[in-house]
Protein backbone atom coordinates (compact mmCIF):
# COMPACT_ATOMS: atom_id res chain seq x y z
CA UNK A 1 0.00 0.00 0.00
CA UNK A 2 1.39 3.37 -1.02
CA UNK A 3 2.16 5.90 1.71
CA UNK A 4 2.64 9.62 1.18
CA UNK A 5 4.21 12.19 3.46
CA UNK A 6 4.53 15.90 2.88
CA UNK A 7 8.03 17.37 2.94
CA UNK A 8 6.95 20.97 2.50
CA UNK A 9 5.84 23.63 0.05
CA UNK A 10 7.84 25.67 -2.44
CA UNK A 11 6.79 28.83 -4.25
CA UNK A 12 6.65 28.48 -8.02
CA UNK A 13 6.99 31.20 -10.65
CA UNK A 14 5.30 32.17 -13.88
CA UNK A 15 6.40 34.19 -16.89
CA UNK A 16 4.26 37.09 -18.02
CA UNK A 17 3.36 36.62 -21.71
CA UNK A 18 2.99 40.38 -22.07
CA UNK A 19 6.50 41.48 -20.98
CA UNK A 20 8.40 38.22 -20.29
CA UNK A 21 8.92 39.08 -16.62
CA UNK A 22 9.32 36.15 -14.24
CA UNK A 23 6.95 36.49 -11.30
CA UNK A 24 6.70 34.72 -7.94
CA UNK A 25 3.92 32.16 -8.01
CA UNK A 26 2.01 33.93 -5.27
CA UNK A 27 1.70 37.10 -7.35
CA UNK A 28 -1.54 37.06 -9.33
CA UNK A 29 -0.58 40.00 -11.57
CA UNK A 30 2.75 40.80 -13.21
CA UNK A 31 5.11 42.76 -10.99
CA UNK A 32 6.42 44.64 -14.03
CA UNK A 33 3.47 45.50 -16.27
CA UNK A 34 0.50 44.69 -14.02
CA UNK A 35 -1.13 42.24 -16.43
CA UNK A 36 -3.03 39.39 -14.71
CA UNK A 37 -1.73 35.88 -15.13
CA UNK A 38 -3.76 34.21 -17.91
CA UNK A 39 -5.39 30.85 -17.27
CA UNK A 40 -3.26 29.13 -19.92
CA UNK A 41 0.09 30.29 -18.45
CA UNK A 42 1.40 27.47 -16.31
CA UNK A 43 3.50 27.69 -13.20
CA UNK A 44 7.13 26.58 -13.37
CA UNK A 45 9.60 25.42 -10.77
CA UNK A 46 12.26 28.05 -10.00
CA UNK A 47 15.93 27.20 -10.28
CA UNK A 48 16.48 28.08 -6.61
CA UNK A 49 13.81 26.25 -4.62
CA UNK A 50 13.36 26.96 -0.94
CA UNK A 51 10.93 25.53 1.58
CA UNK A 52 8.18 28.01 2.43
CA UNK A 53 8.29 28.88 6.15
CA UNK A 54 6.13 32.00 6.26
CA UNK A 55 2.83 31.06 7.89
CA UNK A 56 0.73 33.35 5.68
CA UNK A 57 2.29 31.87 2.54
CA UNK A 58 1.69 28.37 3.90
CA UNK A 59 -1.99 29.14 4.37
CA UNK A 60 -2.20 30.31 0.75
CA UNK A 61 -0.45 27.13 -0.41
CA UNK A 62 -2.89 24.85 1.43
CA UNK A 63 -6.23 26.34 0.33
CA UNK A 64 -6.41 24.70 -3.09
CA UNK A 65 -6.21 25.90 -6.70
CA UNK A 66 -6.87 29.52 -7.55
CA UNK A 67 -9.82 30.42 -9.77
CA UNK A 68 -10.15 32.75 -12.74
CA UNK A 69 -13.02 35.18 -12.87
CA UNK A 70 -15.51 34.31 -15.57
CA UNK A 71 -16.05 37.99 -16.34
CA UNK A 72 -12.56 39.52 -16.52
CA UNK A 73 -10.25 36.50 -16.26
CA UNK A 74 -8.43 37.76 -13.17
CA UNK A 75 -6.85 35.10 -10.98
CA UNK A 76 -8.32 34.92 -7.48
CA UNK A 77 -7.74 32.82 -4.38
CA UNK A 78 -9.85 29.69 -3.96
CA UNK A 79 -11.41 31.25 -0.85
CA UNK A 80 -12.50 34.46 -2.63
CA UNK A 81 -16.21 35.01 -3.16
CA UNK A 82 -16.00 37.95 -5.52
CA UNK A 83 -13.34 38.98 -8.04
CA UNK A 84 -10.63 41.27 -6.70
CA UNK A 85 -10.53 43.12 -10.03
CA UNK A 86 -14.10 43.55 -11.21
CA UNK A 87 -16.17 42.46 -8.20
CA UNK A 88 -17.90 39.72 -10.20
CA UNK A 89 -19.39 36.64 -8.51
CA UNK A 90 -16.87 33.75 -8.50
CA UNK A 91 -19.39 30.93 -8.05
CA UNK A 92 -19.11 29.95 -11.70
CA UNK A 93 -15.37 30.65 -11.95
CA UNK A 94 -12.91 28.20 -13.51
CA UNK A 95 -10.37 26.59 -11.16
CA UNK A 96 -6.77 26.38 -12.30
CA UNK A 97 -5.23 23.03 -13.11
CA UNK A 98 -3.80 21.28 -10.05
CA UNK A 99 -2.20 17.94 -9.25
CA UNK A 100 0.37 18.02 -12.05
CA UNK A 101 3.71 16.36 -11.26
CA UNK A 102 6.23 19.01 -12.22
CA UNK A 103 9.58 18.55 -13.94
CA UNK A 104 12.63 19.94 -12.19
CA UNK A 105 13.91 23.34 -13.19
CA UNK A 106 17.32 23.98 -14.65
CA UNK A 107 20.11 24.59 -12.11
CA UNK A 108 20.48 28.21 -11.13
CA UNK A 109 22.96 30.07 -13.36
CA UNK A 110 25.81 32.05 -11.82
CA UNK A 111 24.39 35.18 -13.41
CA UNK A 112 21.78 36.30 -15.94
CA UNK A 113 22.82 38.64 -18.73
CA UNK A 114 20.29 41.28 -19.64
CA UNK A 115 19.44 41.06 -23.34
CA UNK A 116 18.59 44.77 -23.38
CA UNK A 117 21.76 46.35 -21.91
CA UNK A 118 24.14 43.43 -21.37
CA UNK A 119 24.40 43.83 -17.59
CA UNK A 120 25.17 40.70 -15.57
CA UNK A 121 22.53 40.20 -12.87
CA UNK A 122 22.30 37.88 -9.85
CA UNK A 123 20.27 34.75 -10.67
CA UNK A 124 17.49 35.72 -8.25
CA UNK A 125 16.76 38.96 -10.15
CA UNK A 126 13.63 39.04 -12.30
CA UNK A 127 14.38 42.46 -13.75
CA UNK A 128 17.70 44.02 -14.73
CA UNK A 129 19.33 46.00 -11.94
CA UNK A 130 20.64 48.50 -14.50
CA UNK A 131 17.85 49.17 -16.99
CA UNK A 132 14.81 47.47 -15.43
CA UNK A 133 14.18 45.18 -18.39
CA UNK A 134 12.67 41.78 -17.56
CA UNK A 135 15.13 38.87 -17.34
CA UNK A 136 13.86 35.86 -19.26
CA UNK A 137 14.05 32.38 -17.77
CA UNK A 138 17.00 30.37 -19.05
CA UNK A 139 16.42 27.19 -21.02
CA UNK A 140 16.07 24.15 -18.83
CA UNK A 141 19.07 21.89 -18.52
CA UNK A 142 18.85 18.10 -18.97
CA UNK A 143 21.14 17.49 -15.99
CA UNK A 144 19.01 17.64 -12.84
CA UNK A 145 20.45 16.84 -9.44
CA UNK A 146 18.93 14.20 -7.21
CA UNK A 147 16.43 15.21 -4.55
CA UNK A 148 17.78 16.67 -1.32
CA UNK A 149 16.46 18.76 1.51
CA UNK A 150 18.98 20.70 3.55
CA UNK A 151 19.25 24.02 5.37
CA UNK A 152 15.83 25.19 4.25
CA UNK A 153 16.45 24.43 0.56
CA UNK A 154 14.70 21.68 -1.33
CA UNK A 155 15.75 19.99 -4.56
CA UNK A 156 13.24 17.19 -5.21
CA UNK A 157 14.00 14.47 -7.70
CA UNK A 158 12.13 14.39 -10.98
CA UNK A 159 12.32 12.18 -14.05
CA UNK A 160 14.96 13.48 -16.44
CA UNK A 161 14.04 14.16 -20.02
CA UNK A 162 16.22 12.15 -22.37
CA UNK A 163 19.00 14.15 -23.99
CA UNK A 164 18.77 12.87 -27.54
CA UNK A 165 22.06 14.46 -28.61
CA UNK A 166 23.89 12.86 -25.69
CA UNK A 167 22.28 9.48 -26.31
CA UNK A 168 23.08 9.73 -30.02
CA UNK A 169 26.69 10.66 -29.25
CA UNK A 170 27.10 7.71 -26.89
CA UNK A 171 25.53 5.34 -29.42
CA UNK A 172 27.83 6.65 -32.15
CA UNK A 173 30.84 6.20 -29.89
CA UNK A 174 29.87 2.63 -29.04
CA UNK A 175 29.29 1.87 -32.73
CA UNK A 176 32.68 3.35 -33.63
CA UNK A 177 34.37 1.20 -30.96
CA UNK A 178 32.61 -1.94 -32.25
CA UNK A 179 33.67 -1.14 -35.81
CA UNK A 180 37.23 -0.51 -34.65
CA UNK A 181 37.36 -3.84 -32.79
CA UNK A 182 35.92 -5.64 -35.83
CA UNK A 183 38.53 -4.05 -38.08
CA UNK A 184 41.36 -5.03 -35.73
CA UNK A 185 40.34 -8.64 -35.13
CA UNK A 186 38.34 -9.72 -38.18
CA UNK A 187 39.57 -7.68 -41.15
CA UNK A 188 42.61 -9.22 -42.93
CA UNK A 189 45.44 -6.74 -43.33
CA UNK A 190 48.19 -9.02 -44.61
CA UNK A 191 48.83 -12.56 -45.85
CA UNK A 192 51.73 -14.98 -45.48
CA UNK A 193 52.74 -18.39 -46.79
CA UNK A 194 52.86 -21.03 -44.02
CA UNK A 195 53.53 -24.75 -43.65
CA UNK A 196 51.34 -27.07 -41.54
CA UNK A 197 53.62 -28.17 -38.71
CA UNK A 198 51.10 -29.97 -36.50
CA UNK A 199 47.45 -31.04 -36.36
CA UNK A 200 45.79 -31.85 -33.05
CA UNK A 201 42.39 -33.02 -31.80
CA UNK A 202 40.96 -33.64 -28.34
CA UNK A 203 37.69 -35.34 -27.45
CA UNK A 204 35.79 -35.31 -24.17
CA UNK A 205 33.06 -37.66 -22.92
CA UNK A 206 31.37 -36.75 -19.64
CA UNK A 207 29.76 -39.32 -17.37
CA UNK A 208 26.75 -38.09 -15.40
CA UNK A 209 24.65 -39.34 -12.54
CA UNK A 210 21.82 -37.87 -10.47
CA UNK A 211 23.08 -36.04 -7.42
CA UNK A 212 21.62 -33.63 -4.91
CA UNK A 213 22.42 -30.02 -5.80
CA UNK A 214 21.85 -27.27 -3.23
CA UNK A 215 20.73 -23.76 -4.10
CA UNK A 216 21.00 -20.83 -1.71
CA UNK A 217 19.09 -17.55 -1.62
CA UNK A 218 17.42 -18.05 -5.01
CA UNK A 219 14.89 -15.37 -5.97
CA UNK A 220 11.30 -16.44 -6.63
CA UNK A 221 9.44 -19.68 -6.06
CA UNK A 222 11.39 -22.96 -5.88
CA UNK A 223 10.94 -25.59 -8.63
CA UNK A 224 8.15 -28.12 -8.15
CA UNK A 225 10.63 -30.97 -7.67
CA UNK A 226 12.67 -29.19 -4.99
CA UNK A 227 12.92 -30.50 -1.44
CA UNK A 228 14.42 -29.27 1.85
CA UNK A 229 12.82 -25.98 0.94
CA UNK A 230 13.27 -22.96 3.19
CA UNK A 231 11.93 -19.60 2.01
CA UNK A 232 12.13 -16.10 3.38
CA UNK A 233 10.25 -12.99 2.27
CA UNK A 234 12.42 -9.88 2.21
CA UNK A 235 10.93 -6.40 2.15
CA UNK A 236 12.37 -3.15 0.86
CA UNK A 237 11.03 0.35 1.25
CA UNK A 238 11.03 2.18 -2.11
CA UNK A 239 10.45 5.94 -2.07
CA UNK A 240 10.16 8.64 -4.72
CA UNK A 241 9.91 12.41 -4.31
CA UNK A 242 7.42 14.34 -6.41
CA UNK A 243 6.60 18.02 -6.72
CA UNK A 244 2.85 18.53 -7.11
CA UNK A 245 1.42 21.74 -8.58
CA UNK A 246 -1.29 23.04 -6.22
CA UNK A 247 -2.65 25.44 -8.84
CA UNK A 248 -2.17 28.50 -6.61
CA UNK A 249 1.45 29.47 -7.20
CA UNK A 250 2.81 26.88 -4.83
CA UNK A 251 3.76 23.24 -5.08
CA UNK A 252 3.83 20.56 -2.44
CA UNK A 253 6.87 18.32 -2.28
CA UNK A 254 5.76 14.84 -1.27
CA UNK A 255 7.46 11.51 -0.81
CA UNK A 256 5.55 8.47 -2.03
CA UNK A 257 6.71 5.21 -0.50
CA UNK A 258 5.66 1.61 -0.92
CA UNK A 259 6.97 -1.73 0.23
CA UNK A 260 8.30 -4.18 -2.33
CA UNK A 261 8.55 -7.80 -1.23
CA UNK A 262 10.53 -10.62 -2.81
CA UNK A 263 10.77 -14.27 -1.88
CA UNK A 264 14.20 -15.94 -1.58
CA UNK A 265 14.55 -19.68 -1.07
CA UNK A 266 17.11 -22.32 -0.17
CA UNK A 267 16.37 -25.76 -1.59
CA UNK A 268 17.80 -28.97 -2.98
CA UNK A 269 17.17 -30.64 -6.35
CA UNK A 270 18.23 -33.95 -7.84
CA UNK A 271 20.01 -33.15 -11.11
CA UNK A 272 22.15 -34.92 -13.66
CA UNK A 273 25.67 -33.92 -12.73
CA UNK A 274 29.01 -34.61 -14.45
CA UNK A 275 31.08 -36.77 -12.10
CA UNK A 276 33.97 -37.55 -14.46
CA UNK A 277 35.18 -36.60 -17.93
CA UNK A 278 37.14 -38.98 -20.16
CA UNK A 279 39.43 -37.39 -22.74
CA UNK A 280 41.43 -38.62 -25.70
CA UNK A 281 43.71 -36.67 -28.05
CA UNK A 282 45.81 -37.25 -31.10
CA UNK A 283 47.75 -35.78 -34.00
CA UNK A 284 46.01 -37.50 -36.90
CA UNK A 285 42.83 -36.91 -38.88
CA UNK A 286 40.64 -39.52 -37.14
CA UNK A 287 39.40 -38.31 -33.73
CA UNK A 288 38.24 -41.06 -31.34
CA UNK A 289 36.00 -40.96 -28.29
CA UNK A 290 36.49 -42.84 -25.04
CA UNK A 291 33.87 -45.51 -24.30
CA UNK A 292 33.62 -45.51 -20.51
CA UNK A 293 31.74 -48.20 -18.62
CA UNK A 294 28.59 -46.97 -16.93
CA UNK A 295 27.26 -48.03 -13.56
CA UNK A 296 23.58 -48.21 -12.66
CA UNK A 297 22.08 -44.73 -12.57
CA UNK A 298 24.71 -43.21 -14.84
CA UNK A 299 24.57 -41.89 -18.40
CA UNK A 300 26.85 -40.30 -21.00
CA UNK A 301 26.73 -36.54 -21.41
CA UNK A 302 27.26 -34.60 -24.61
CA UNK A 303 30.49 -35.50 -26.38
CA UNK A 304 32.69 -32.61 -27.54
CA UNK A 305 35.72 -32.30 -29.79
CA UNK A 306 38.17 -29.47 -30.43
CA UNK A 307 40.60 -29.05 -33.32
CA UNK A 308 43.80 -27.09 -33.73
CA UNK A 309 46.25 -26.60 -36.59
CA UNK A 310 49.73 -25.10 -36.16
CA UNK A 311 51.49 -23.35 -39.03
CA UNK A 312 55.19 -22.60 -39.25
CA UNK A 313 55.99 -19.11 -40.56
CA UNK A 314 59.28 -17.22 -40.85
CA UNK A 315 58.93 -15.57 -37.44
CA UNK A 316 57.37 -18.42 -35.44
CA UNK A 317 54.11 -20.39 -35.14
CA UNK A 318 50.57 -19.35 -36.02
CA UNK A 319 47.59 -21.31 -34.68
CA UNK A 320 44.24 -21.83 -36.36
CA UNK A 321 41.03 -23.49 -35.12
CA UNK A 322 38.96 -25.34 -37.78
CA UNK A 323 35.20 -25.15 -37.44
CA UNK A 324 34.46 -28.87 -37.89
CA UNK A 325 35.88 -32.29 -38.74
CA UNK A 326 35.51 -31.83 -42.49
CA UNK A 327 37.63 -28.69 -42.44
CA UNK A 328 40.13 -30.24 -40.02
CA UNK A 329 40.77 -33.18 -42.35
CA UNK A 330 41.95 -30.82 -45.12
CA UNK A 331 45.16 -30.06 -43.21
CA UNK A 332 48.11 -32.41 -43.50
CA UNK A 333 51.56 -31.95 -42.07
CA UNK A 334 53.90 -30.37 -44.61
CA UNK A 335 51.17 -28.79 -46.76
CA UNK A 336 51.57 -25.12 -47.65
CA UNK A 337 48.68 -22.70 -47.02
CA UNK A 338 48.15 -18.96 -47.27
CA UNK A 339 47.23 -17.32 -43.96
CA UNK A 340 45.23 -14.07 -43.89
CA UNK A 341 46.25 -12.12 -40.77
CA UNK A 342 44.61 -9.25 -38.87
CA UNK A 343 46.37 -6.15 -37.61
CA UNK A 344 47.53 -7.98 -34.47
CA UNK A 345 48.96 -10.91 -36.42
CA UNK A 346 46.15 -13.34 -35.62
CA UNK A 347 44.84 -15.78 -38.26
CA UNK A 348 41.56 -14.59 -39.72
CA UNK A 349 41.19 -17.18 -42.50
CA UNK A 350 43.23 -19.70 -44.47
CA UNK A 351 43.27 -20.88 -48.09
CA UNK A 352 45.24 -23.34 -50.24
Amino acid sequence: MARRRSIGFIQLEWTCPNCSTRNPGGKKTCTNCGAPQPENVQFERPADEKVVTDEKALQSARVGPDVHCGFCGTRNSATAKVCSQCGGDLKESQARQAGRVMDAAAPAPQSIKCTNCGTENPPANTICSNCGAPLSRLAESAGIASASVAAGSIHPAAPKKPNLLLIGGIAAGVLACCIGIALIFFLPTSSVEATVSEVYWQTSVPVEEVRAVSYDNERGSPPSDAYNVSCDTQSEEVCEQKTIDKGNGYAEVVEDCHTETEQYCDYTRDEWTTIQTYSLDGHDSAPMYEQPSLSTGQRLGNETVTFSVSFAVDNGIKNYTPDDLNEYRQFRTGDIWTLNLNALGGVVSVKR
